[in-house]
């Protein structure tokens, strides 16, 4: 039979294109790897891993598990791990002096770990002092106030403690002014030119880090404090462009967006603006809003899963931090 068609009907159909699967995977823009994956893993110095309630499937691990998955991450081809210690609260303190210690957690980790796996995975290293502050700020506090500078002059010494353990990326979180450059200065000064750096640049004083200092113990710390004087207001987006900016002229090598997917436009505008390497933090809150729904049957895990990080590829993002890493690597060995 034939249809009388109207003058106007359309000569262009979008749906042509997605009418197949071969057509659709030929056509698409984006595409998620393995090497789009960074690890965030959880330290703490006992004898046997602990679960963390409010991020189902993550663990808190000893230093031996901790090297272990990195060998899995190895063979999974996932490039990097990021490690975050549990400090114990009889080290912590006002000046968070348990940060320079040589043999602290993160610096007998990362030993243990390069020994595993050598250059095989980077293992990036957070730079900031609420692990191990009796107050869980990221710096040094004097009448209530985190101050700026004197907290650089620490940053300085934590970064190159964590250099000579064997750390490849020191990624600075605290959100002070001006730390990048000092790192860097220090670092090339202590010999560790190769050691990069990959600046929290547009870090955000997000309601989304709740699980994460759950994890890390540093909750009770902080109280009902905030850190809104030196983390980015969710409100502005200038502002993070400024701050990149700032950090590339100061020498880092790769910046990152954090949280994730509420500012997936701060990461599209960095990009943009600068085209340089830019990951995003898929954080805590993120993958346990994410695991609280499938667990209630309202969405499906394995699906938001991929296209939450998808999305990330989308707006322009060089690499993902999630904590489902290991299970998407799996997922995307086993199928493309």
């Amino acid at each position: 039979m034939v249809h009388a068609i109207r003058g106007d009907f359309p000569s262009t159909r979008m749906r042509r294109l997605r009418k197949h699967d071969w057509s659709r995977r030929l056509v698409r823009e984006h595409e998620l790897a393995v090497s789009d994956l960074i690890w965030p893993l959880f330290l703490i110095d006992g004898p046997a891993n602990e679960s963390i309630p409010s991020m189902p499937g993550v663990e808190r691990l000893t230093i031996e598990s901790a090297a272990r998955a990195a060998v899995a991450a190895a063979e999974l081809g996932i490039p990097a791990i990021a490690i975050f210690p549990v400090t114990p609260q009889k080290l912590k303190s006002e000046d968070a002096a348990e940060a320079l210690n040589p043999d602290n957690l993160v610096c007998r980790a990362v030993r243990q770990i390069k020994r595993e796996v050598g250059d095989a995975v980077g293992v990036i290293c957070d730079v900031a002092l609420d692990p191990y502050s009796s107050h869980g700020q990221d710096g040094l506090v004097e009448n209530g106030y985190v101050v700026n500078d004197a907290t650089v002059e620490v940053l300085q010494q934590q970064a190159v403690v964590q250099a000579m353990a064997g750390c490849d990326v020191i990624a600075p979180s605290d959100m002070m002014d001006g730390r990048i450059g000092a790192v860097r200065q220090a670092l090339d000064a202590a010999g560790f030119v190769d050691v990069q750096v990959m600046s929290y640049a547009a870090k955000y004083a997000s309601a989304f880090y709740g699980p994460f200092r759950d994890a890390v113990g540093s909750a009770g710390n902080l109280g009902v404090g905030d850190k809104k004087t030196y983390q980015q207001d969710p409100a502005a987006s200038d502002e993070a462009l400024h701050e990149v900016a700032l950090d590339l002229r100061e020498g880092a090598d790769s910046v990152m967006v954090k949280p994730g997917m509420p500012y997936l436009d701060i990461i599209r505008r960095i990009k943009d603006a600068f085209a340089v390497p830019t990951f995003a933090y898929q954080v805590s809150g993120e993958y346990a809003m994410l695991h609280a729904a499938a667990q209630n049957g309202w969405l499906d895990l394995p699906e938001v899963r991929r296209e939450s990080l998808l999305a990330f590829k989308r707006a322009g993002a060089t690499g993902i931090l999630t904590y489902f890493a290991k299970v998407m690597a799996e997922e995307l060995v086993a199928h493309p």
